[in-house]
């Protein structure tokens, strides 16, 4: 399914109701059976964010799940505004209660499509990925001139979604952001990208 994303994205509206259903159904104790939030789930986009200046202001979490990236990135940034989307309501709505008192409205989660983000174009500095096949040409337009893109898959090439480092540089460089860093952190692997300026 990776590989039909990243390669063919336009096959995309024939998975998108299939998936939605799956992890709507799996949502449930999603967390313990994965270990979303734990330190090995998490320690390849830890080690991404390392690469990341300046510091964002607003930040995005695609396919964010249960949240535990996106709230993650929340606290990484705690000046940013932190957005999550995932295509599973049910995924949304678990996210949604972890997030508790936030009375400036800094973290918010959406149920949509990573295929056609409900934000204008170049409306974050920070787009992140977590476990999660790329859409490059929606990440490169809502990316800010200078903005980086993150994508980290926590088991390496074991990751259910994973997308190599060569489809990864090819599918950003067509879409004007350039590779700048990549590499291993615990199980997990990472890749970081500009957008020109």
């Amino acid at each position: 399914m990776n590989k039909i994303v990243a390669r063919a994205p336009w096959l995309w509206p024939l998975l998108r109701a299939p998936m939605r259903r799956f992890f709507d159904e799996r949502a449930r104790g999603w967390d313990e059976r994965t270990g979303a939030g734990s330190v090995e789930h998490l320690a390849p986009l830890a080690a991404a964010v390392m690469h990341v200046r300046p510091l964002p202001e607003r930040v995005l979490d695609v396919g964010c799940g249960t949240g535990e990236g996106t709230l993650f990135l929340a606290r990484e940034y705690p000046g940013a505004g932190v957005r999550g989307i995932d295509i599973s309501e049910e995924m949304v709505r678990l996210a949604r209660a972890k997030v508790g008192l936030d009375p400036e409205g800094r973290v918010d989660f959406r149920v949509g499509d990573a295929s056609h983000l409900p934000w204008p174009e170049e409306s974050f500095d920070l787009v992140a990925q977590l476990n999660m096949p790329p859409f490059f040409a929606e990440i490169a337009r809502v990316l800010r001139p200078g903005g980086l893109a993150v994508v980290a898959a926590s088991w390496g090439e074991r990751t259910p979604f994973y997308t190599p480092p060569a489809v990864l540089e090819r599918g950003f460089r067509r879409h004007g952001v350039e590779p700048v860093e990549a590499g291993a952190a615990g199980e997990g692997t990472f890749f970081v990208a500009r957008r020109r300026e």
